[in-house]
């Protein structure tokens, strides 16, 4: 019964919080199945790319592998120096755990030696109390006394056990976490080895191309296909972005006519309920009104049959023409002491009076006002990306914007590159490994390698605007995922073909590059 009792509640607490919201879920289910088409389309556009590259037939898939790898062991080795640090911290909190239980062991040893020896000293023992020969309540109150000494000593035997069980556990918890912290360690080692590994293959990769590099730094056709392979891959970029969004308004649309559509029902239907209550109104009111008249005609003729004749010096009145089946009204006489009027004779002055006006129609029930309902349509879902994305959308780019990353700036945005072709972008030198942060909020669309750019990362703020960070010794992002401005989004690197570390920035409106030095802040 209890377990049944316990189901009962369980399911109590669980239904509101499912019904709280019925759409979350449901909205929740569609923005991850856009972020799995987004993903889809994203990487058959790289590899629809990546299939009209010129320049595959070079070591560049050698270099692509090499970084790759490069940025996936740097990730790991991110997380395990992130769990080494975790480990020492509980290292940390066990130890002082440890110093306090040994401390309280000692305490409790310490008072229950110094209560045997008391007891020792004093020569208290059940036996020597009942030897002595003493008188029996004084032998029966040295006994209880005996009794609660023995019970405080258990008790403090059993506290020190607690406290020798407790730092047994925590031992064991601080042997288990550093046994896991030298696991973490060895595997730690051995991927500083691969790293290095995938660093001296790379860098082999780099001087077999290093040749090739320095011809094609005096070609400006080879800027001109990097910076073409970028455009195509920003233009379907652009293009699946608008394709979702008008999937999305679409959807919305749809959504708006069909709660249109249901609100729509629910007016109508209000509309003929109250129709319906209306009649019923106007029905028991013509009854009403119809057993009124019953009542009256009843009364009259009653009063007719009562009522004393007129006197002959009073002239009697013609009956009106609207009404020629009315009686004549007759006046009583007054009498000489004054008296209430009786119920008829009121009816009667009422009807002189009536008859006194030019006749009416006898007005048509009044049915009670039927209230007007406002039907309120519903709010149509809004189409939201993955969770953190707000409700109205990116709102695009402001000036002011932080750097990704602080360094020499080299290029000018619009001026002559020294090995052809014009800047489109800046370079930020810094080293190797410095944290890339995004410059504004938006959802990453693109993180993969790319030849003549390395490992690239792109930003979709919205309202056309996009940023990118290229050159990176790896990305710690991916695509769908939600940055926030100053999150860490890449790491600073030298791949793509680049001899120096730094990082490739660009800002890009409706496709078209943009000057960044004009958005960046100070």
């Amino acid at each position: 019964m209890w377990r049944y009792s316990v189901c009962l509640l369980l399911a109590a607490w669980a239904l509101p919080a499912l019904a709280a919201d019925p759409d979350l879920a449901a909205r929740q289910a569609q923005a991850q199945k856009q972020q799995a088409e987004l993903r889809q389309k994203i990487e058959s556009l790289r590899k629809s790319i990546d299939t009209r590259e010129s320049s595959r037939r070079d070591a560049a898939n050698a270099l692509r592998e090499s970084e790759q790898a490069i940025s996936d062991i740097d990730r790991t080795l991110a997380q395990i120096e992130q769990r080494q640090e975790q480990l020492h911290q509980q290292l940390g909190t066990l130890g002082k755990q440890i110093s306090e239980q040994q401390v309280i062991k000692e305490q409790r040893q310490q008072e229950l030696a110094e209560q045997l020896r008391a007891q020792y000293a004093n020569g208290v023992s059940p036996w020597s109390a009942l030897l002595s020969g003493d008188d029996p309540n004084a032998i029966n109150r040295e006994l209880h006394y005996l009794g609660y000494v023995s019970r405080q000593q258990t008790e403090q035997v059993h506290k020190v056990r607690r406290t020798v069980e407790r730092l047994d556990r925590l031992q064991t918890q601080v042997a288990a976490r550093e046994k896991e912290q030298e696991k973490l360690a060895t595997e730690a080692a051995a991927q500083k080895v691969a790293l290095e590994e995938q660093k001296e293959k790379r860098a082999k990769v780099v001087a077999d191309i290093s040749a090739e590099l320095e011809r094609q730094r005096g070609q400006a056709a080879n800027l001109q296909s990097n910076d073409k392979r970028l455009g195509d891959l920003i233009s379907g970029l652009e293009t699946e972005i608008a394709r979702q969004a008008e999937l999305a308004r679409r959807a919305e649309e749809q959504r708006r006519r069909e709660a249109a559509r249901r609100a729509e029902q629910a007016r109508k239907a209000e509309l003929a309920r109250q129709q319906e209550l209306q009649r019923k109104a106007q029905q028991e009111q013509a009854d009403r009104e119809q057993a009124r008249l019953e009542r009256e005609r009843e009364l009259l003729e009653r009063a007719r049959a009562t009522q004393p004749p007129l006197p002959a010096a009073l002239p009697r009145s013609k009956p009106e023409p609207a009404e020629p089946q009315q009686p004549e009204p007759v006046i009583p006489r007054p009498p000489l002491t004054y008296t209430p009027p009786t119920a008829n004779e009121r009816l009667w002055s009422d009807s002189l009076d009536a008859s006194s006006e030019p006749s009416e129609p006898i007005s048509k029930p009044v049915a009670p006002k039927v209230r007007e309902v406002q039907v309120v349509e519903e709010p149509a879902e809004q189409v939201s990306a993955p969770a953190l994305e707000p409700e109205g959308g990116f709102q695009g780019l402001k000036r002011g914007l932080p750097y990704p990353v602080r360094g020499e700036m080299q290029g000018k945005f619009g001026a002559e590159r020294p090995d052809g072709g014009v800047w489109r972008g800046v370079v930020l030198r810094a080293q190797a490994g410095t944290t890339v942060r995004a410059v504004a909020p938006g959802r990453v669309v693109f993180a993969n390698w790319m030849t003549g750019f390395g490992n690239l990362l792109i930003i979709d703020h919205g309202r056309d605007y996009l940023s990118v960070y290229a050159y990176n010794q790896s990305t710690l992002k991916q695509v769908g995922d939600i940055v926030g401005r100053g999150e860490p989004v890449a790491r600073v690197g030298a791949t793509g073909g680049q001899v120096e570390p730094g990082l490739y920035f660009e800002l890009r409106h409706q496709g078209k590059p943009i000057n960044p030095q004009v958005w960046l802040g100070s």
